[in-house]
């Protein structure tokens, strides 16, 4: 972890390609998010390259209660790593990014890290919320992630 980052890593007993099917399709994103944030997603096409975009219904308190995201996908190797940057519907991106990368351990075997980012946020008052998901709760996706794909 540094002041604008949190990484964290695990194991999990699943095949790269299996992982990145669940990671791409947006519908399947409330199975693994251990922040509890996630109500549903909007679109059910799969990830497919940079610049994709995607929409998720959310829900927190500190927010209002509902609000909708748009996540304009950042990076994207398939099968090794995928990644998106939040946004409120018709706006640029805030500034923080959510990057999972996946390092084949063998044939059934994969490391994924998940990496959020929040580097490139400038606005001050936002800076000040942030981190908005703790490390626990992104140990907790990998650890929900790894029982959707078992």
């Amino acid at each position: 972890m540094t002041d604008t980052t949190i990484t964290v890593s695990r194991t999990i007993n699943a095949a790269a390609d299996a992982i990145f099917d669940v990671l791409t399709l947006p519908q399947r994103h409330r199975d693994f998010d251990g922040s509890g944030m996630i109500v549903s997603d909007d679109r059910t096409n799969r990830l497919a390259s940079v610049g994709d975009t995607f929409d998720m219904n959310m829900h927190h308190e500190s927010q209002g209660g509902d609000y909708q995201m748009r996540n304009h996908v950042t990076a994207f190797v398939p099968n090794k790593v995928v990644g998106w940057a939040p946004a409120a519907p018709g706006e640029e991106p805030f500034g923080w990014t959510w990057t999972y990368t996946l390092e084949p351990q063998g044939p059934e075997s994969t490391e994924v890290t998940l990496t959020y980012d929040w580097s490139e946020v400038t606005d001050k008052e936002l800076l000040g919320s942030l981190p908005a998901v703790p490390k626990p709760a992104l140990e907790e996706s990998l650890n929900l992630l790894a029982a959707t794909v078992a």
